[in-house]
């Protein structure tokens, strides 16, 4: 049963102020999803802890949990492209059928994470990037590609960008880091060591620290300033955290398109990197 079914069938038994948060989740579950423990709270009147309480009750152990489960159950909404198949992938699947659930997985876990991230925390850690001194981003294992994807299409703008899949090397960096400067830190699970540390120093040298993890409540979304949300559908599609690694795309693709618009000289800087290319490329006239 998914979690707005459960508040649904529960919600009459409900305590007046238990039944007043579950209608608003029922009524506003998009809405529902940008919005913080204190946002929910201010919007129908209640206290900060009587939405945490609600969470509790239905079984998560914090309104992040709760969240997650919102955005899965409003995944199930979402109506997967005709021939789309969204589920496990058996061994004995063909070719066609592997290629179609993973597609509908992959479409699933974006179009969830564009759900979990609001235009205002969007627009914060943009406004972070743009004004950042340096950028350091680091991640682990599939997180360590986006980010070096990430510090790539960065450094087309110009920007000050460090990324190194060495820990060690990460932790020497951040150790320079100081107010003005960001991190920029991937982990879905939230939980990798290496990056975990690495966040921890750079908020103890000052820096902003953006995070972008899991829905579920986190150590390194508790140690970030700036927290954007992934959605991955891992059960499904286990092999080397695909979809994890797709939401994640997805978030610091829309991150560098929304620099491009806000820089004036980005399109030279990107035409510029371009040109100092094709000079390596092999010249086929010859």
């Amino acid at each position: 049963m998914s979690v707005l079914k459960k508040i649904e069938v529960k919600l009459d038994a409900m305590a007046p102020g238990d039944r007043e948060i579950g209608q608003y989740i029922l009524d506003n579950p998009d809405q529902m999803l940008r919005l913080s423990t204190a946002a929910l709270a201010a919007e129908i009147g209640r206290s900060q802890s009587s939405v945490v309480k609600f969470s509790q009750k239905l079984g998560y152990a914090s309104y992040q949990e709760l969240k997650l489960a919102v955005s899965e159950a409003k995944a199930q909404d979402w109506q997967v492209p005709a021939g789309m198949i969204h589920g496990s992938i058996e061994v004995g699947d063909n070719h066609q059928v592997i290629l179609k659930k993973l597609i509908g997985s992959k479409l699933l876990s974006m179009q969830q994470t564009v759900a979990s991230n609001s235009e205002r925390i969007i627009s914060k850690a943009l406004e972070m990037l743009d004004g950042a001194r340096r950028i350091h981003l680091v991640g682990v294992g599939a997180s360590s590609l986006v980010a070096r994807d990430f510090s790539y299409k960065l450094m087309k703008l110009g920007r000050n960008v460090m990324h190194d899949s060495d820990s060690h090397i990460q932790m020497a960096n951040v150790s320079t880091l100081g107010p003005g400067d960001v991190l920029f830190a991937l982990s879905y699970s939230g939980a990798s060591i290496e990056t975990l540390r690495v966040a921890e120093l750079a908020r103890k040298r000052g820096a902003t620290v953006i995070a972008v993890t899991g829905l579920h409540d986190n150590p390194l979304s508790r140690v970030a300033d700036i927290r954007l949300y992934t959605v991955a559908d891992e059960e499904r599609a286990r092999s080397s955290s695909i979809t994890a690694r797709d939401a994640q795309l997805t978030l610091t693709d829309l991150l560098f398109i929304l620099l491009v618009q806000r820089q004036p000289d980005a399109n030279e800087f990107v035409h510029n990197s371009e040109v100092a290319v094709s000079v390596l490329k092999a010249d086929r006239s010859s």
